[in-house]
This record gives C-alpha cells, structure tokens and sequence, in this order.
C-alpha cells in the first residue's frame, strides 16, 4: 500500500525562518534593521550584532544596552496541479486514453488545489549590551537567531493527497483497478477519501554572543568573539488517513509523533572596521556552526512500511542542522551631516552546511543578499529610514518541495528613531518582503510516478520597536 508522510509535516514545521537573512539565518534583531536594513556599517548599540568592530566608536565611554521586541507574520502557500485533481480516469497509474486524449471522469473534483499555511511569532526579544572604556569595547547579544515560529496547513499539503490517490490507483484499494472507459468511472478523486492530521511544532535556536573589540588607531578597529547557539524544539501530532465509508472505508495511513530535539553549536566571529572621512567601512565573518540536533522520542507510532519514512526520529538519532558561515561587507557614507546612506552585501555557504538528508547538495549556490539604506534628520529629535534588501537563493526542483521551500525575494523597510532624551532612543520600524514565485513541474509528483506541478509562494512583515539606553 502506497503510504503518506508524516516527515514531510514536521519538516514543514522546523523550516519557518520569520526574519531576513540566508535560509537558516536571521539577520533583523533590531528595530533599527527594519526602518534601514543596511546596518553593517553602524557605530549604534544594534551593531553588537551587525557590525562589532564599529563599537569602538561609541561616541561616549559607559554601558549601552539595547532591548528590542518585534512581531512576524508569515504565510507560505502552494498552488497545486496533480495530474488527478480534474478526474482523469487511471489505470494501474497510467491516464486512460480514448482516441488520443485522456478520458475525464463525471468528478466534480477541481484540476487545482491552493493550500494555504500560516506561521506567526508574534513575540520576538533581543537584548543588546556593551561596555566602552578607552579603546576596548567588551560587547554581546542575546537573540533568537533561527527559528522562532509555528506554522499550520488546515487542509494538508499536496504530497498528502497525492499519496493517497497514487495508493488507490496502484492497486491498494480493491475494486478500483480497472476502470470502464466508455463509463468514465473514476479511480479517485479528493471527495473519495479524508486526511486528518493535526501536529505542534516550534523550534528555536537561542544564541549569546561575547567578544571584545580594540580600538588599533583614530580609523581602525578589530573585534575577535564567539556566539554560543543552543537548539530546542518539540514535535507532537498525528496524521490518519482513510477512503470514505461510500469507497470501503480502507485504511490509508496512521501515524503519531510526540518528539523533543535539542543541540548546541559554537560560532566564531571576527569583524574589522575601518573610518576614511565621510565613509565607514565595516566587515565581519562568521564562521560554520556544526550543529547536530538529537531527538528524544517519547512516542513513535508507524507502520512496517513506514520505517524509512519516519526512521530519523527515533529516540536517539542525530541529525544534522548546520549554521553557515557568513561574510558581511557595508559602507557608509555621509552625504550630508544630516543625510546618511549605506549599502552592504551578504554570502551565505550554505552548499558546504550540513543538512538533513545531505540536502543542501541540490543548491546551485549559495546565497547572496544585497542591501542599502538612507537615515534623514528632520530634526535633532526625529530621523526618518528606509531600504531595501534583495535576496538571491541557489534554489532548485531538488531543493524544492512542499515540507521545506525557499523562494527569491526584495524586502522593503521603513521606520524613524526618536531621540527621547539625551541618554534614549526609540526606534519603531516596518518590513514587509515580497517572494517570487517558484514553479517545480515534476513528472513524478510527491514520488507518485504521475504528473503535476507546485507553484510555490510566500509573505512576509515584520514590525518591531527597540529602546537603546546609555548610561
């Protein structure tokens, strides 16, 4: 019997980035990040993140800190057309064909299904802080930095109905074999059977960054640290799978999961920046994160025939979920006392991070994100930002699929800071990305051996409000 996914779901679940950045890193943990984007090359408390080696040009020795919150709302959708979606009358998997054509069912069954999920982490903390005294800066961040939602598809995924109906067409149901062409009489269509699934998810990686960074001269500066990451996520739900009572009632599916992964990794950083008149230059390089996750299972329930499906969560295994390095070059230019702009870009190697199932072997390449932002004085209390980030993937139709998809996107953020006193600022921002289409047309749909196509589709906002302190 042709059996369903239930990897495929929980996959779905881990793989919810709700910021900017590569396809396992977030970037934004500021509100100063969404009004502007380009922020590699800034001297504010938020560059303990984006740009540490900046921090050596604090205007004022003492304590900085920075607390931000922020709120993200995501949808990813996909626009489904299996080749039995419309009633095509099948035959042991093959379309039955009448004069050259394909014979068409009575079905009422639709060619195209849109199935529509949603992922939300309305509440995002980060906590900034640094301390400057001559020239060393000690620095260090904590933030959610992947991960951080729950996503949920009501009515399924596509390879779930796919799955069914290839089971019923190939022989698992009795009584549906042999279709009468001149009748029209369906193998299957969706209104023959039910899929009930229903699965709790979250994942998160907590990340605490500390290092120092020196102050070599008037323009130059380095920083050396490290960012311990700590994974934790949960995964808890079923999946069942049935014909209709009017169809023989057979069973298709039953599966349940109640599992907990955790791990941990360490990232070096270096950064280095450096002052030239009106301009700013500031880099940094984050090293690979090896990072493997390792299940405790309290509950696996599967068939036989399942095992190769749902084997890598057994009690136990470990898999791997690596963080990849990242290379970030800004500059800064101030055009006039009260006109900033910056522009910056990112490289993301996730070819060289491992994945589950050696996944990231499908990438062309890896990712490359280009950035750039401007900041307006209106007054000595009020500044107004806006950028724009484009991002590049190394997607592909092996990359691609309904559990874990990626699409190429320009995001766009506006916002203002607020001087509130001579010690405070408010920063409020807004991002909002929009997504690229990704077309896969497969001549195996969800491994049917049968035909279809996956558009897939993604939103993306974020707003966040940060408060920055010195002491």
């Amino acid at each position: 019997m042709r059996k369903i996914s239930l990897i495929g779901l929980v996959m779905l679940i881990v793989s919810i980035p709700t910021f900017a950045g590569g396809l396992l890193t977030n970037t934004n943990q500021h509100a100063a990040f969404l009004r502007m984007l380009s922020r590699g090359a800034t001297f504010e408390i938020d560059g303990a993140l984006s740009n540490p080696a900046g921090l050596a040009f604090l205007p004022n020795d003492g304590f900085h800190i920075g607390l931000s919150i922020q709120s993200a709302f995501q949808t990813r959708n996909i626009d489904a057309s299996f080749y039995t979606y419309n009633g095509i009358a099948m035959n042991n998997g093959t379309p039955v064909i009448v004069d050259g054509k394909p014979v068409p069912t009575k079905s009422d069954a639709p060619f195209n299904k849109y199935y529509k999920g949603k992922a939300a982490a309305p509440v995002i903390p980060s906590l900034f802080a640094a301390y400057k005294k001559g020239d060393w800066t000690i620095s260090g961040f904590f933030a959610i930095t992947g991960g951080g939602g729950k996503a949920s598809f009501d009515d399924g995924l596509p390879m779930f109905d796919a799955a069914a109906m290839a089971g019923i067409f190939q022989g698992s149901i009795p009584g549906y074999l042999n279709p009468d062409p001149e009748k029209h009489r369906p193998l299957a269509t969706p209104n023959m059977y039910d899929i009930n699934s229903a699965m709790d998810g979250k994942q998160y990686i907590y990340s605490l960054q500390l290092g120092l960074t020196y102050k070599i001269n008037d323009w130059l500066s380095a920083f050396a640290g490290g960012r311990m990451n700590y994974f934790t996520g949960g995964y808890k739900g079923f999946l069942n799978a049935n014909l209709k009572e009017a169809y023989g009632g057979g069973e298709l599916m039953d599966l349940e999961l109640d599992c907990d992964q955790t791990g941990w990794g360490l990232t070096p950083v270096l950064g280095v920046d450096a002052k030239f008149g009106k301009f700013n230059i500031g880099a940094k390089y984050e090293f690979k994160t090896n990072l493997n996750i390792e299940n405790k299972t309290n509950n696996l329930k599967y068939p036989d025939s399942a095992e190769s499906l749902v084997g890598s969560y057994k009690d136990g295994v470990n898999t791997p979920n690596d963080i990849p390095s990242m290379l970030s070059v800004a500059v800064a230019y101030e055009i006039l006392p009260v006109l900033r702009a910056s522009v910056e870009y990112h490289f993301y190697d996730d070819k060289k991070a491992g994945m589950a199932g050696d996944k990231q072997k499908y990438l062309t390449k890896g990712t490359n994100e280009y950035l750039m932002g401007i900041e307006w004085d209106v007054t000595k209390q009020l500044s107004l930002s806006c950028g724009g980030q484009i991002t590049d993937y190394g997607l592909s139709d092996n990359f691609q699929n309904d559990t874990s998809f990626s699409c190429d996107s320009y995001t766009l953020g506006v916002g203002a800071k607020v001087v509130l006193s001579e010690r405070a600022n408010l920063n409020v921002g807004y991002m909002w990305t929009t997504y690229e289409d990704y077309t896969k047309t497969s001549k195996n749909y969800s491994a049917t051996g049968l035909p279809g196509t996956n558009v897939y589709s993604r939103t993306n906002k974020v707003f966040g409000l940060s408060i920055d302190y010195r002491f």
